[in-house]
C-alpha cells in the first residue's frame, strides 16, 4: 500500500496551501457521509481525500467551488430586475384634474393644535 504525499497531488493543485484546504474540505465531507470515490484501504479521511485528488477522482475545480459555497454566509440569488413603474405626473396623465396639496411640517402642527379634544358625551347624571 503506497502512501499519498503532497508531491503526488501538487501537479493537480498548484498551491500547497490550497491543496491542504481542498483536502481538508473533502475529508470533512467524507466524515459527513459523502461516498468515497476511491477504495479506503484502511486509510483515514484526509489520506483518502488526498488519494482522490491525486487520482483525479474528483476535480480540484469542483472541490474548490464546493468549498467556496460552503463558506458563504449569504448566497446571492439571481432574480429578475423589478420592472420600472411609470411616475404619475400632475399634468401628464388622463386624470390631470387630480392635485396634490403640499403641506409643511409647521402647517401640519398648527392644524393639529387647532383641533379640539373629543367632547365627552356621557352624562354624569345617568349613573345616579
Amino acid at each position: 500500500m503506497a502512501r499519498v504525499t503532497v508531491e503526488d497531488c501538487i501537479d493537480k493543485v498548484e498551491n500547497r496551501f490550497k491543496l491542504v484546504l481542498l483536502a481538508g474540505h473533502r475529508a470533512r465531507n467524507i466524515a459527513g457521509g459523502q461516498p468515497l470515490l476511491v477504495d479506503r484501504d484502511n486509510d483515514k479521511n484526509p489520506v483518502v481525500a488526498l488519494r482522490e485528488i491525486a487520482d483525479e477522482a474528483i476535480k480540484a475545480e469542483d472541490l474548490e467551488e464546493d468549498l467556496i459555497h460552503s463558506l458563504q454566509k449569504h448566497v446571492e440569488v439571481d432574480e429578475p430586475e423589478p420592472e420600472a413603474v411609470p411616475l404619475l405626473t400632475a399634468g401628464g396623465g388622463e386624470d390631470s384634474d387630480v392635485a396634490f396639496d403640499r403641506m409643511t411640517e409647521e402647517d401640519l402642527l398648527r392644524g393639529l393644535e387647532g383641533l379640539a379634544p373629543p367632547v365627552d358625551t356621557s352624562n354624569d347624571d345617568e349613573g345616579e
